[in-house]
């Protein structure tokens, strides 16, 4: 018997498996005082308790960021959808919305990859800092969500376009400021009375990977990791975090994390720089990042060539996480063994959802890890299906399991299920 299956395990009804790869986030979780909320891939919010569930609130599109806010029961919900709604849930009731897609402009084609997306949310006191973005393909091409990357990676010709917004919201729904920009907005993080942003594709005329914003929205400082080395890539920034008033980045242009202290860099770490491994020369993006004044954990993706997409080679420190104490030391590091679509945090602690490793395809790496930033790896569990989104709350946790089927066995594993270990 699995820890999944010794763990409380509420059904979520019906859901079409996940395949070999990733093709981006459909559901989300948080914890509020109260108990767990799940969001569900048709829309629905559920929400339960000891004694079951508690409400049940319908949405459209994918219900993937969820975050308490306002009060006991409140809980901000961002959608995936054609409107990328982003909405205030109050014992199932909606209190308040905003749509993305009146600032982001909506899908230009009917698939789940071009739809508006409220990637982040993070609240402070009366704050919530919501990020939302929209996809689309200029001058011809179209996009491939079979890419295994990134969960928003896309490979196909054509120019890449984004549109992104940074909301600061109010408690009763008002906007307080927002910030919008031609690229692919990914996280926030609140940074003293202000909020970091990371954006990880920057085609057009928005071209730095991290902004840090005051409480009034106006720019306090950027910076982003091509400046001076000559890349070309419009990649940037894949995660940020905050460490004593500084930002930490997880830099998708050159593979290394980064601390920065109003711009400037104080340290850098390499994490997934390019290796030969086996005829090919490969490397890992460093998908997320966690720190606290105890130090900064770090986690790698998926292994990928410089030439081409298919490799049997494998960088030594793909979906793999790295402790490092505040001043860049490195600690600790451990193995993830699959794809985390995100990662949850309290304190000293993260939760890191283990999803489908889309080459090696090895259901034994389905669960969930908890690090300690400088102590490493404190708990694991496995799952039949892939673990897909986590919430993590003091000795409180809850994740997402689905169903999940490799395309060269097609045996369905798992089930659509709210779990908490």
């Amino acid at each position: 018997m699995s820890d999944a299956d010794a763990t409380t395990a509420r059904p979520l009804g019906d859901l079409d498996p996940c395949g070999s790869r990733q093709a981006g986030r459909r559901s989300g979780v948080t914890l509020t005082d109260a108990g767990p909320v799940v969001g569900l891939a048709d829309g629905r919010v559920r929400a339960y308790g000891d004694d079951g569930r508690r409400w049940t609130a319908d949405g459209a599109g994918s219900a993937v960021t969820l975050v308490p806010f306002d009060d006991a029961d409140g809980v901000l919900v961002g959608e995936r959808s054609a409107r990328g709604g982003i909405r205030l849930l109050a014992d199932g009731a909606e209190r308040w919305r905003h749509d993305a897609a009146d600032v982001l402009g909506g899908p230009t084609k009917d698939t789940r990859f071009f739809l508006p997306m409220v990637v982040d949310a993070a609240v402070v006191g009366d704050t919530a800092y919501v990020a939302a973005r929209r996809y689309e393909r200029r001058a011809g091409g179209s996009a491939s969500e079979a890419s295994g990357g990134s969960s928003d990676a896309a490979t196909s010709d054509g120019d890449r376009h984004f549109e992104s917004a940074v909301y600061a919201l109010a408690a009763d729904g008002s906007v307080r400021w927002r910030y919008d920009a031609d690229a692919s907005v990914i996280s926030v993080a609140p940074l003293d009375g202000g909020v970091a942003v990371a954006y990880n594709r920057c085609p057009g005329a928005h071209d730095d990977g991290v902004v840090v914003l005051d409480g009034d929205g106006a720019e306090r400082w950027s910076w982003d990791p091509t400046d001076g080395a000559g890349a070309t890539t419009d990649r940037r920034v894949g995660d940020v975090a905050t460490l004593d008033g500084d930002v930490v980045a997880a830099s998708h242009a050159d593979y290394r994390g980064y601390r920065l202290a109003a711009g400037s860099v104080r340290w850098r770490v390499d994490l997934g720089r390019p290796t030969a491994r086996g005829g090919d020369r490969v490397y890992a993006y460093p998908t997320h990042v966690h720190a606290t004044g105890a130090g900064a954990v770090f986690l790698t993706g998926n292994s990928f060539p410089q030439e081409g997409r298919a490799t049997d080679a494998r960088h030594p420190d793909e979906q793999s996480a790295a402790g490092h104490a505040p001043d860049g030391t490195e600690r600790w590091r451990a193995p993830v063994g699959g794809f985390a679509h995100e990662i949850a945090t309290d304190g000293r602690r993260l939760l890191v959802p283990v999803a489908q490793h889309f080459r090696d395809r090895d259901p034994a790496v389905h669960g969930w890890r908890l690090f300690d930033v400088a102590d490493g790896t404190v708990a694991a569990g496995d799952c039949d299906g892939v673990v897909t989104a986590a919430a993590l709350d003091g000795d409180r946790r809850a994740v997402v399991e689905e169903p999940v089927a490799y395309h060269d066995d097609g045996t369905v594993r798992g089930r659509y299920a709210l779990r908490t270990p």
